[in-house]
């Protein structure tokens, strides 16, 4: 099975050094093109694909494509390529799948995914969500790419605006709480370059606990928090903040904008 990128850009240059990288799909198996012709090349070279000059070339050359590119642009790429009978897996943000059903053709089968830019150092989080003629080998497909850059879950096509409020936008807030932690420790005195060293490390280690003991947030929250102590004061400060509020907010108004985006197309 050949795979063809449209779009070099860096998450699709993510997915193709960590298919690559992993040995899930060998290089001489992928081609790829762009409107910017040197981060096609510039790619080949880097993995051993194939850069070709056109979408109409990597279309006609590839058994399955991955759609790489920006929103305003999506449409008017499918429209302008044969891919019937193909499968399309999509990352454009906002684009549903009926849309792409529309310009693509029927016999298209479409998958949408939302990935996180995370997946440039292989930790990130996708979800995908079927197209009508999508079938479950095509959804395997799907799971070996984005498997390859971390990791992949599969929902109902109206959730993807959720995923996309909280994993798609979300490393956008990590990176707030690891500043805001940081500024909080250069106020008490600390470094600036040890407080960030830090603040990212507790946040790894604190994802990394969740993932690996399976343990509610909660309950590994409970195991830092002695009576009377630290960490019950600072969670005292955080709840009187809003802090709680504030994150589920966020993923609301992220999930409600990302549904307008959609209806849009």
């Amino acid at each position: 099975m050949k795979f063809g990128f449209i779009g070099s850009g860096k998450m699709a240059s993510a997915l193709v050094r960590g298919v690559t990288q992993s040995g899930v799909i060998p290089a001489q198996q992928i081609v790829v093109t762009d409107v910017l012709p040197n981060l096609a090349q510039k790619l080949a070279k880097e993995t051993g694909a194939m850069a070709l000059a056109t979408n109409a070339e990597v279309a006609s050359a590839a058994d399955a494509l991955i759609l790489c590119v920006k929103p305003q642009d999506a449409l008017a790429a499918l429209r302008g390529i044969d891919i019937k009978g193909k499968l399309l897996i999509s990352i454009v943000a906002g684009l549903p799948n009926a849309a792409m059903q529309e310009a693509a053709g029927t016999s298209a089968r479409i998958i949408r995914v939302m990935p996180n830019t995370p997946a440039l150092v292989h930790q990130g989080a996708a979800a995908y969500a079927l197209g009508a003629g999508a079938t479950n080998e095509d959804a395997a497909v799907a799971e070996k790419i984005f498997g390859a850059v971390g990791k992949i879950v599969r929902v109902k096509e109206p959730l993807i605006d959720v995923v996309t409020g909280l994993s798609g936008s979300g490393p956008a807030y990590i990176y707030l709480v690891i500043e805001a932690l940081a500024d909080g420790a250069v106020l008490m005195g600390l470094p600036r370059d040890l407080a960030l060293q830090l603040s990212a490390q507790t946040v790894l280690g604190a994802a990394s606990m969740v993932l690996q003991t399976g343990e509610h947030p909660s309950v590994l929250r409970d195991q830092v928090t002695s009576p009377g102590g630290t960490t019950i004061a600072a969670l005292e400060a955080l709840e009187a903040a809003g802090a709680r509020a504030a994150f589920i907010a966020a993923i609301r108004a992220a999930t409600e904008r990302a549904r307008e985006l959609g209806a849009a197309k």
